[in-house]
């Protein structure tokens, strides 16, 4: 929590051990009065019961004044709050090694689910676009908040083969964002980066740009061999990238992992915090405060 004016807490504090000594002084009046009574024993045992009732008094008057004076001091609060103009492209491997078997049923297709169950569980208003990379890149979604299009566009997500672009798909996605705005990318990969553009110099782009990158790794160290390569992870460049760029990676060897990885990043990359003026709800809660004791001493006829 920040303060506008931080300086008026101080001032709050002084106040409010003045007020508990005139409070308390005022008691102490009070209470010299009620002892002129003769019997003063019968007095002192009717009084006992309700020392609660001072305290609890006691105890409205400082939080209702301790809520005016926070609130006063220009609270903010810093909360996670919905992204609702976000903007995230989901990149995904179509390389040759997505065919392995190792995550069930395949890479690809344990992949293509992931992302079916990010677009599901995304807030309304977060654009979603979808891309693809093996040799080169290609836009299969535009970014959208239309979640059936997107989805649609999964379906039409072409089958394993070829290479591996991981750059070129980074640049494919910096030239589809909006200039400005909460964008994110989540990158999904088995492969090591072998054709086309510099995937490091894009990620030192993003990062440059606030653009963060979310990487997976997708697969399991026995990966199948397919065009007579082994199916691998390059983890350190992965996690390069996502350094770089203010991202993070993640490692997913079974279909539930990988489903369980998007899921996350649903909650992280459609979420931003954002600084929440919490003035108001202060005032609010020292006025209900401050007229609940008022009304509960006059009622019981301790108010000074």
């Amino acid at each position: 929590m920040r303060f506008d004016a931080p300086w008026l807490l101080f001032v709050g504090a002084i106040a409010a051990v003045a007020l508990a000594a005139l409070y308390r002084r005022a008691e102490t009046r009070v209470d010299a009065q009620a002892l002129r009574y003769s019997n003063v024993a019968f007095l002192r045992s009717a009084m006992r019961p309700r020392a609660w009732i001072t305290t609890a008094l006691r105890t409205g008057w400082i939080v209702a004044l301790a809520a005016l004076v926070i609130g006063a001091a220009g609270p903010h609060l810093t909360l996670p709050m919905p992204v609702r103009d976000g903007n995230v492209f989901i990149c995904i491997d179509t390389s040759g090694s997505m065919a392995s078997s190792d995550i069930t049923p395949t890479r690809a297709q344990a992949a293509d689910g992931a992302a079916r169950a990010f677009v599901e569980e995304a807030p309304p208003g977060v654009r979603i676009g979808i891309i693809t990379f093996s040799g080169s890149a290609e836009l299969i979604a535009p970014l959208s908040a239309d979640k059936e299009a997107t989805l649609a566009a999964i379906d039409q997500i072409p089958p394993p083969n070829g290479a591996t672009a991981i750059g070129d798909a980074l640049r494919l996605a910096a030239s589809e964002f909006p200039p400005v705005g909460h964008r994110v990318v989540i990158l999904i990969t088995d492969g090591v980066n072998n054709t086309g553009v510099d995937p490091q110099e894009m990620a030192e782009y993003f990062g440059a740009h606030h653009v963060p990158i979310y990487t997976i790794g997708i697969g399991t160290p026995n990966g199948d061999v397919i065009g007579g390569e082994e199916s691998t992870i390059d983890e350190g460049a992965l996690e390069s990238y996502a350094q770089v760029s203010g991202g993070a990676y993640a490692r997913a060897e079974n279909a539930t992992q990988l489903h369980a990885a998007l899921v996350q990043l649903g909650r992280v990359t459609t979420i931003e915090r954002r600084s929440i003026a919490a003035a108001p709800g202060f005032f609010v809660a020292a006025a209900l405060v401050l007229a609940a004791t008022l009304l509960a001493g006059l009622s019981l006829g301790r108010f000074p």
